[in-house]
């Protein structure tokens, strides 16, 4: 178990750098790029890089929660409400970003309009993913709650 454990810990850490590196260097790239290209739409800019910072800090406000899950899970400590607090706002995380990426389509389609097959597909790709995540994080909270429940109810019985 402690091997799956420090490999989940390990995926979760390669996960979070690629997106640091992301934040850090690629989106203030692409939005001074972006507004040197289309200086119409400069504007644009600061909007694109607020939206952007506020989906990677639910993404690393998730990441972090799931360290935290698999720190209980390590301490034996599945079945207790910080794994259910953990599952909870991974679930809203999730879900936040489902949303987010959903409003930036309404937006791409409404203002920018044009050609935007490959941002389209790319934001329904991310709106699938966060939404599974959503749904899976919910079920996994529910069936700890039960457990808790369960659990409870047997030290009650002995």
């Amino acid at each position: 178990m402690r091997a799956s454990l420090l490999f989940l810990r390990t995926v979760l850490a390669l996960l979070c750098l690629p997106a640091l590196a992301f934040c850090l260097f690629v989106i203030p790239e692409m939005a001074s790029r972006d507004a040197a290209a289309h200086p119409e739409t400069a504007y644009l800019q600061y909007p694109f890089m607020l939206s952007a910072y506020l989906l990677f800090s639910l993404f690393f406000i998730a990441l972090y929660q799931a360290f935290k899950l698999l720190g209980s899970i390590s301490r034996n400590k599945a079945f207790s409400m910080d794994s259910v607090s953990a599952l909870k706002k991974i679930k809203y995380c999730a879900f936040a970003i489902a949303l987010c990426f959903i409003a930036g389509l309404v937006f791409l389609i409404v203002f920018i309009g044009g050609d935007i097959a490959g941002i389209f597909t790319m934001s329904l790709i991310c709106i699938v993913a966060s939404s599974t995540v959503c749904v899976f994080a919910a079920l996994l909270e529910k069936l700890t709650v039960q457990a808790i429940r369960l659990k409870e109810e047997n030290k009650l019985t002995i």
